[in-house]
C-alpha cells in the first residue's frame, strides 16, 4: 500500500472528484433525459472516494485491491455517463476536465492495485 502522505492525497483528490460531478451535475439544464444521466453520473462519481476510503481500511491485500476495482468500476461508468452526456446534449465545458480527471484517476487506482499485488506476491 502506499505512504500515508500519499494516501491522503488520494482521498482528497477523489473528494474533489465526486464535488466537481455534484457541482456539474447541479449545472445541467433541467430536461428529462439530461437528469436521469446526470443523476447515474451523480452516483458512480460520487462512490469513487468511498471507495478509495474503504480500500484504506482493509484488512488484507485481497481486499485492498477489491475495493479499488469497484473504485474502477465506478470511473468508468462515470466515463461512460459523461460520454453520453458530451454526446447527447448541450454543450458543458466543464464536461471535459472531468473526463480527463477520470481518466487519470483509473491510471492511478489501477497502478496502487498492481503495486499491491506485486508487494503481495513478493512477500
Amino acid at each position: 500500500m502506499k505512504a500515508k502522505g500519499e494516501n491522503q492525497d488520494l482521498v482528497t483528490r477523489t473528494r474533489a472528484f465526486a464535488l466537481r460531478v455534484i457541482h456539474l451535475y447541479t449545472s445541467l439544464p433541467t430536461t428529462q433525459v439530461q437528469q436521469v444521466i446526470g443523476r447515474q453520473l451523480l452516483r458512480s462519481g460520487t462512490s469513487v472516494g468511498a471507495h478509495y476510503r474503504e480500500a484504506q481500511c482493509s484488512r488484507s491485500t485481497a481486499e485492498f485491491v477489491s475495493k479499488l476495482d469497484g473504485g474502477r468500476q465506478e470511473l468508468e461508468e462515470t466515463m461512460y455517463w459523461l460520454e453520453l452526456l458530451r454526446d447527447s446534449g448541450p454543450n458543458c465545458p466543464d464536461l471535459e476536465p472531468i473526463y480527463a480527471e477520470a481518466k487519470e484517476l483509473m491510471a492511478i487506482l489501477t497502478t496502487c492495485a498492481r503495486n499491491a499485488k506485486v508487494r503481495r506476491n513478493q512477500s
